[in-house]
C-alpha cells in the first residue's frame, strides 16, 4: 500500500512509472490520483463498503523479476485509476489500464484540474462533428452505459459497431485518431511511436459509438473499436453528475498483459 512505503521506495517507483510513461500519460495518471486525494477531502471521506479514498490507499505490485531479457510486470492503482505495464525487452504493453476521475473536476491551490478534461471535449467535439446520416449511425441511444469490458472481463470480446473510419471526413479522421492517441500515448515515446503507427494503419476499419446526448457537460459514454484497441469512457449516473463520475478502459485484444510481446502474464 502507498501510505505504508517510504519517501525513498515512493521516489523509485515513481521513477519506474516516469520510465515507462509518456510524461503526459504520468501526468494524467497522477492528476486522477490526485482526484481521489480531493474525494477523501470531502465531508464524507469514505465511500460504499468501507471503501477508503486517498492518495495512500494506491497499492504498487511487481510480478516477476525485472530483466531486460524476459518478461515482467508492474502494476500500480487503487479509486478509478490502474495501470498495468507489461515489459518484454524492449517492448512495453500498458494494456488494460483502467483510466476514469472521480471527481472529474477539483480544485489544486486554487487552479481548477481536469486529469481527462482534454478526452471530454475532444469526444464531444468529434460527435457534434457529424453530419445527421454519420450521427445516425454513431449515436445508438440516448442513455448512458457503463463499460461492457471493464474490470473482471479479461479475454471477452465486443463487436463493432457505431460509425467507421471509412464512413468519416478526413477532418474527422484526424479528429478520432488525435482522441485515441491520448491512450495510445500513454506509453513512453518510444513504444508510442509504434502503437500509434499501429492505431492509424487501422483507422478506417475503427468504429466509434456513443450512448447519452451530445450536449456537452450532459454525461456521456462513448467506445472505441478497432482490430488492436477497445477504448470505453462512461459517465455514472450514480451519485450525481455523470460529467464528474468517470470510468473507463483502455485495451488491446492482441496484447493485454502482453500477449502479443511474448508475456501473456496474469
Amino acid at each position: 500500500m502507498w501510505g505504508n512505503l517510504s519517501d525513498a521506495s515512493k521516489a523509485a517507483w515513481l521513477t519506474i512509472m516516469q520510465t515507462t510513461m509518456s510524461k503526459e500519460g504520468f501526468d494524467r495518471v497522477m492528476g486522477e490520483q490526485n482526484a481521489d486525494g480531493a474525494l477523501a477531502a470531502q465531508p464524507s471521506g469514505g465511500g460504499p463498503g468501507g471503501l477508503k479514498f486517498g492518495v495512500q490507499y494506491y497499492w504498487v505490485a511487481v510480478i516477476g523479476t525485472p530483466s531486460a531479457t524476459t518478461p515482467w510486470q508492474w502494476q500500480w492503482g487503487g479509486h478509478h485509476v490502474t495501470v498495468n505495464a507489461t515489459v518484454s525487452g524492449s517492448s512495453v504493453s500498458l494494456t488494460p489500464s483502467f483510466i476514469g476521475a472521480q471527481p472529474a473536476t477539483f480544485d489544486a491551490s486554487g487552479a481548477k484540474v481536469r486529469p481527462i478534461g482534454d478526452i471530454e471535449e475532444e469526444a464531444y467535439a468529434l460527435v457534434n462533428s457529424l453530419d445527421a446520416a454519420q450521427k445516425s449511425k454513431a449515436v445508438l441511444g440516448t442513455k448512458l452505459i457503463d463499460l461492457i469490458l471493464g474490470p473482471g472481463q479479461d479475454g471477452k470480446k465486443v463487436a463493432a459497431e457505431g460509425l467507421a473510419g471509412a464512413d468519416m471526413t478526413p477532418a474527422q479522421q484526424a479528429a478520432m485518431l488525435h482522441l485515441i492517441a491520448h491512450y495510445g500515448g500513454l506509453v513512453n515515446d518510444e513504444d508510442s511511436a509504434a502503437r500509434l503507427a499501429d492505431l492509424k494503419a487501422n483507422l478506417v476499419t475503427t468504429s466509434f459509438v456513443w450512448y447519452g446526448l451530445t450536449t456537452a457537460g450532459s454525461g456521456m459514454y462513448f467506445r472505441v473499436t478497432g482490430p488492436t484497441v477497445v477504448i470505453e469512457y462512461s459517465g455514472q449516473s450514480m451519485g450525481g453528475d455523470p460529467s464528474n463520475h468517470i470510468h473507463g478502459i483502455y485495451r488491446d485484444p492482441t496484447n493485454d498483459y502482453g500477449a502479443a510481446i511474448g508475456a501473456g502474464l496474469k
